[in-house]
């Protein structure tokens, strides 16, 4: 079996199922475990830290670990950096088969931070039967340091190992989310798979075809399309909460906002001989927080990295007038919410995935997720299937 340690809403295990192979994934939040129960993927509820590895030794051939990154990401208290001496003890004595978590758990200061030494204890105990075949582990780039150590570690027990900072939009993610990412293997030479994109696209060579350009935000949802169904956005407010475009109570979609005029999908603008009559040219793009150092790219631009705090949905499309002398420039600019099927999407989910909770909830679970499209490039070669790009056609 493949084992999926925080294996959250299903990044990875919908990537292995684009690859056609199912994984076990555990997973201690409830939400998450509806999300993957809807999406028909195999999962534990429980508590990786406190699950005993037993149950796997002998019957496992990979492993897959994305411990939850809030103590070390930059959209949180980063508590783990501060954490990381403790850290790097907790996995220097699993790997010895010493289990000293207890006492390091009680001197640090996030209780998260130490969940990055887990997948260390089920690396030793499966060590004891030659497994598993190949390791695959993803983190926030700050997590580095730590991955060394893993590879130090499973170099020393016949793992050939690579480790670094990858850009998923290298890779068909319409979003620039850098990861640090381990790569192990007993049987191949672990390395990073081949980018298929780049920020500008490359002419073909005599090897083959260059990278193509950079997936944006507006390809990967269709924008343009006519035979796209269009999200609906829904006034009332919800977890996290925020103005709402509409008026309470009121239900509309994005293409009542079109009839309005309001709504243009990027990077697309209206031009016309008449603008007294029609409605003005706009230029969209997404705000992916409400911090003063969010990222705001335009919609013909991959998204930055998305994630979600506790105030939930706080990226917002905003609509800017195209030229300063459009007659409502003076106005305050148009603002829509993301909803969690787009901002699924953008982390290359199926449009239809079936989040399950509130709005705060299915956020949270699509910003802490791996990008399937991701996965599926860095799982690849470890299963001996190619990945076709057809697997991950993202707009509905």
């Amino acid at each position: 079996m493949i084992v999926d340690l925080f294996a959250g809403p299903g990044g990875w295990s919908h990537a292995l199922s684009t690859l056609g192979v199912r994984d076990i994934g555990l997973e201690w939040d409830e939400w998450a475990c509806r999300t993957r129960a809807a999406a028909g993927q195999l999962t534990l509820r429980t508590d990786v830290a406190r699950y005993p590895v037993g149950p796997f030794v002998g019957r496992t051939t990979g492993v897959i670990a994305s411990p939850p990154c809030q103590a070390w990401s930059m959209a949180g208290k980063r508590l783990g950096l501060l954490d990381q001496p403790l850290v790097h003890q907790a996995v220097t004595d699993l790997a010895a088969g010493r289990d000293t978590r207890e006492t390091l758990l009680a001197a640090c200061r996030d209780q998260r931070s130490l969940l990055a030494a887990e997948p260390m204890r089920y690396l030793h105990a499966l060590r004891t039967v030659g497994e598993p075949e190949w390791v695959a582990m993803e983190e926030v780039p700050d997590v580095l340091p730590l991955w060394k150590q893993y590879a130090a570690i499973l170099r020393s027990w016949g793992f050939s190992v690579w480790c670094g900072i990858l850009n998923a939009a290298d890779f068909g993610v319409p979003q620039t989310r850098r990861r640090a990412i381990l790569l192990a293997s007993r049987t191949r030479s672990a390395a990073p798979p081949e980018p298929t994109h780049a920020r500008a696209p490359e002419p073909p060579t005599l090897f083959g075809p260059g990278r193509a350009r950079w997936v944006s935000m507006a390809e990967a949802l269709g924008w343009g399309a006519t035979d796209r169904p269009v999200p609906t956005v829904c006034a009332g407010g919800g977890p996290g909460g925020g103005p709402e475009p509409f008026p309470s109570g009121s239900r509309k979609t994005l293409a009542d906002a079109r009839d309005r005029g309001t709504w243009q999908p990027p990077p697309r603008t209206r031009r016309t001989a008449s603008p007294a009559t029609t409605a003005p040219a706009r230029t969209w793009t997404l705000r992916t927080n409400s911090q003063a150092n969010a990222t705001v790219r335009r919609a013909d631009e991959p998204v930055g990295t998305l994630f979600f705090g506790h105030r939930a949905n706080e990226c917002l499309w905003v609509a800017e007038p195209a030229t300063t002398t459009d007659q409502n420039s003076s106005a305050e600019p148009e603002t829509i919410r993301i909803t969690a099927a787009e901002a699924g999407v953008l982390q290359t989910f199926p449009a239809d995935y079936p989040w399950a909770g509130t709005k705060g909830q299915q956020f949270s679970q699509i910003g802490n997720a791996v990008p399937p499209r991701l996965a599926a490039h860095l799982l690849s070669p470890h299963l001996g299937q190619p990945l076709d790009p057809d697997d991950f056609t993202l707009a509905a």
